[in-house]
């Protein structure tokens, strides 16, 4: 069986801004809590700021008040918004802070302007309330793991990788710098004129925390890249793996998984069997003469499959047989002795 992967581009309208100011590593924008009160976000907007991290929880017990004005304030004038999540490891397992989350505003949709969430895993700042250490009494290993919960359910909750917010200290200290997160954006916090270090596993920062104070509002932050990358993270492309199996010399199977945030329509799928042999069935959504076959498929959703079986008349001449098949750009050959 062989896999492949067909990438087919949502576009989703969004609000127009102007041009983006560039900070000093790229796009400039914000990071907000409660603390911060109250927002003129189109003053964030004018000032140069194109996106806006919001605290929206911590642990399982705290929803910021002021989340949803935050929030919604800043997609409001056409910024790109993403929540964030403060971590609690002591209290409860990774995958239970990831669901209170995901129910509590730190879902993604497929708008064009919300980014991935925030997992916020630092230097534990109640020491004197709670009796942990810096790693909340974590070992390296426990904390490893306490992440790759939290991460695995929010990807399972949005089809999404969560950004992951730390401190290369931090993460050397708590996580023995551990190096199996690399595919979940870094979002870096060290206040200075240069990133520094990165935590091993991270080639690049996709994010930047350069101050804890801003001259815009809050915290002070920039991506790593261009205003459209930006979009593009917030926006990505709909994947679509194609699989097949020759499960006979008189039957086949193609199956389409949707492994991206969007739900894909429109799949048309396109075969012809060679060796001598006719299609006689095909299905879901095919027609088929002779030795071709046509399918549509309508949708598939995230998450989700859809397998097209194809039977074919067997052919009485030896040798190989099969059928070749072809979905968007992608080709896949089939084949049985």
């Amino acid at each position: 069986m062989r896999r492949l992967s067909l990438v087919a581009m949502i576009a989703v309208a969004g609000l127009m801004i102007p041009a983006s100011a560039q900070a000093a590593d790229g796009v400039a924008g914000v990071d907000v809590s409660n603390w911060t009160g109250d927002i003129d976000w189109a003053k964030v907007r004018d000032a140069g700021g194109r996106f806006a991290f919001v605290q929206a929880t911590e642990g399982v017990d705290y929803r910021n008040a002021r989340f949803d004005a935050q929030y919604g304030g800043a997609a409001a004038v056409g910024l790109i918004r993403s929540a964030y999540h403060f971590a609690q490891p002591h209290e409860t397992d990774g995958a239970a802070q990831a669901d209170y989350f995901v129910d509590n505003g730190g879902a993604w949709i497929s708008d064009g302007q919300t980014l991935p969430g925030v997992l916020d895993v630092e230097d534990n700042p109640y020491k004197d309330k709670n009796g942990k250490n810096t790693c909340y009494d974590l070992s390296p290993e426990d904390m490893v793991t306490w992440i790759r919960d939290f991460t695995t359910r929010y990807h399972q909750r949005t089809k999404r990788p969560a950004i992951i917010y730390t401190t290369t200290s931090w993460w050397k200290t708590c996580t023995g710098d551990s190096t199996k997160f690399g595919k979940n954006p870094l979002w870096l916090a060290r206040w200075g004129a240069e990133p520094g270090e990165l935590p091993s596993g991270w080639k690049k920062h996709t994010f930047w925390q350069s101050a804890d104070k801003g001259p815009i509002v809050g915290g002070q932050d920039s991506f790593n890249g261009t205003e459209s990358q930006l979009k593009s993270l917030a926006n990505p492309p709909a994947e679509v793996t194609v699989s097949g199996a020759a499960k006979s010399r008189k039957l086949y199977t193609i199956t389409l998984k949707n492994t991206g945030p969007h739900a894909v329509t429109d799949v048309r799928l396109a075969g012809r069997t060679f060796g001598g042999q006719k299609v006689v069935k095909a299905g879901p959504g095919c027609s088929f003469s002779g030795t071709a076959v046509r399918c549509v498929i309508p949708k598939v959703n995230p998450g989700h499959s859809i397998r097209v079986t194809i039977a074919t008349k067997p052919s009485k001449a030896r040798g190989t047989v099969g059928i070749n098949v072809t979905v968007g750009s992608v080709k896949v050959s089939l084949k049985a002795r």
